[in-house]
């Protein structure tokens, strides 16, 4: 009997990642000529029943975190991550089949203990999969790991003392502000999520290269594209991750405002009539009134830490009297940011005066200036063109509107979650503050389009996708339902030629088709669990036909131009 290499997959969760390695190591079995068999180890077992018995002389390669069943005790084995057999399959499976044993370089005497925080804007899906990618990238190098997640609800399986004591290196994947007090006197990486997701191993071993030593201070990192440190020297700048801290704090009061106000509308009415109609809309539009001081006061602490919050939310509670808006509120976040983070460093004060700083000097001054730079400065400009941009809306119909709708999906579509999708939603939410709430309509159904025409994709062309990228589908829908467009991104990953234009092309029919119906939807999250509020939707059948019109043409190309596979494995 030929010697057999044995691999087993951890897929006791659903991952897109056990898809991509099964791939890799079929097309890397055909060309290095090794004869292998695979098997997923599900929570209930093995997936797939054994035809065979592991002969004597056979190899076992185990993919994750897992231990074999019994009837391979006596193999010889080889253990690596899931991330290293999609990056390095035929190095994996040469390995594997001639000598077996660790296959990480640095494993062993070299291993290092590793704790981590990720985090993302919405606290969703990049916060996960960048910690998935730090375990994979860890494991491979032969590291141990522990990573915290800082989600949509809190701090995930959070870092106990202990555990940072014992760490040799703190690595922070986040596109947000992570606070880093509690690392002070450890070797620091900061860095966005990016990296962390689509280069696990280099991105870890980058992290241990150039982690410098953190401050036993309340110093705090923000990751740049210019710096990679956790010191004070960094350089200024990271205005995407600055806005996007300010936005994702933001979100949870523009929900929940927005699901009031349908409430209210629900119960009562176009007018919200009646006592607890009117209430509703009342909470609502407080919530709402509290998104621009919200996001100016988190932006400009982003920059400038705690002392940049009393002055950011001061001014954009300004930008609300000023009818500035939105676009105002983010001026006066920057503004109060770098101010404050200025006269911080440039203000020299005796150590027993060093107390006044953030608790009256910083607040105050960054307050007075900020205060006086918009009522006098900029508040009125911001104004005019805030008022220029809402009336413009308002007066789009026929071809205009059509085109807003297809730019508006558009940088839904291109990034998935990304920075110009963020951006698409965040002008959304500009206009539905000033009662405009079309564009938010069109993001809406831009956004569920992707996931929901990937899935629909894996059972209209079943020939295109491997048995595990179908169930990685079915998992894509159910993130579509609850509008949660970052559910499509491991299959643009893994295709993106074919797949993002695909889903380029739905976003922008479905945002045009909301856009020239005149759907306006009153809640700013949610998917179509808003669907049963009366009057959350303006117009079922038009959320319906620009929904179904997006994802079936997005369906359709994606099967188009994908090629048929033959699963050999």
């Amino acid at each position: 009997m030929n010697t057999k290499l044995w691999i087993i997959i951890d897929g006791q969760e659903s991952n897109v990642n056990v898809t991509l390695a099964l791939e890799a190591l079929k097309e890397a079995a055909k060309t290095t000529k090794i004869d292998v068999y695979t098997e997923i180890l599900t929570q209930n077992g093995l997936k797939n029943p054994l035809k065979v018995s592991p002969g004597q002389n056979d190899k076992l390669l185990i993919i994750g975190n897992i231990k074999p069943p019994a009837v391979f005790a006596n193999l010889q084995c080889t253990t690596i991550a899931l991330q290293e057999a999609v990056e390095a399959p035929e190095a994996v499976l040469k390995n594997a089949a001639s000598q077996g044993g660790s296959f990480s370089a640095d494993s062993g005497k070299n291993s290092k203990k590793i704790v981590a925080i990720t985090s993302c804007p919405t606290g969703i899906a990049h916060t996960y999969m960048a910690a998935e990618g730090l375990k994979n990238g860890a494991v491979a190098l032969g590291h141990q790991i522990r990573v915290e997640t800082q989600g949509s609800v809190g701090a995930g399986t959070p870092l106990t003392t202990k555990e940072i004591a014992d760490a040799d290196f703190v690595i922070i994947a986040a596109d947000l502000k992570i606070d880093l007090t509690r690392f002070g006197g450890k070797m620091v990486y900061v860095n966005g999520t990016k990296e962390a997701i689509n280069n696990s191993i280099e991105f870890v071993k980058t992290a241990m290269a150039e982690a410098k030593l953190q401050p036993s201070d309340n110093e705090t990192a923000t990751p740049t594209s210019t710096t990679k440190t956790a010191n004070t020297s960094r350089k200024i700048g990271g205005g995407y991750q600055h806005l996007m801290t300010g936005v994702s704090y933001m979100i949870p009061f523009v929900v929940a405002g927005g699901l009031c106000i349908a409430a209210a509308f629900a119960l009562g009415g176009i007018n919200a009539e009646g006592n607890l109609a009117t209430f509703l809309m009342k909470l609502g539009k407080d919530g709402f009134a509290l998104m621009v001081p919200i996001l100016a006061g988190y932006i400009a602490f982003s920059i400038a830490d705690r002392p940049g919050i009393a002055p950011g939310m001061i001014g954009g509670l300004l930008c609300n009297y000023l009818n500035a808006g939105f676009l105002g509120g983010i001026i006066a976040g920057f503004l109060a940011g770098y101010f404050v983070l200025w006269v911080n460093r440039s203000l020299p004060l005796p150590k027993n005066l060093q107390g006044l700083k953030p608790v009256l000097i910083l607040p105050v001054a960054g307050t007075l200036v900020t205060g006086l730079v918009l009522y006098y400065i900029v508040g009125g400009p911001v104004a005019d063109l805030n008022t220029f941009l809402v009336n413009w809306l308002k007066e789009l119909g026929g071809t205009n509107s059509v085109f807003l709708g297809i730019i508006l999906g558009a940088m839904i579509a291109v990034d998935l979650g990304g920075p110009i999708n963020k951006a698409a939603y965040a002008f959304a939410l500009a206009m539905m503050q000033a009662g405009l709430y079309g564009p938010i309509a069109a993001t809406s159904v831009a956004s569920i389009t992707p996931p929901l025409a990937v899935a629909l994709s894996t059972h209209l062309f079943k020939n295109r996708y491997t048995i595990e990228e179908r169930e990685a589908g079915n998992a894509s829908f159910v993130l579509g339902l609850a509008m949660i467009t970052e559910g499509a991104i491991p299959f643009a990953a893994r295709d993106p030629f074919r797949v993002i234009p695909s889903f380029i092309v739905g976003s922008c029919l479905a945002g045009a088709i909301a856009m020239i119906t005149n759907l306006q939807i009153m809640a700013p999250h949610g998917g179509l669990f808003i669907l049963p509020i009366p009057g959350a939707v303006s117009s079922l059948v038009s959320f319906a036909f620009a929904l179904i019109a997006g994802t079936v043409a997005s369906a359709l190309l994606i099967g188009y131009w994908k090629k048929p596979i033959t699963q050999t494995i």
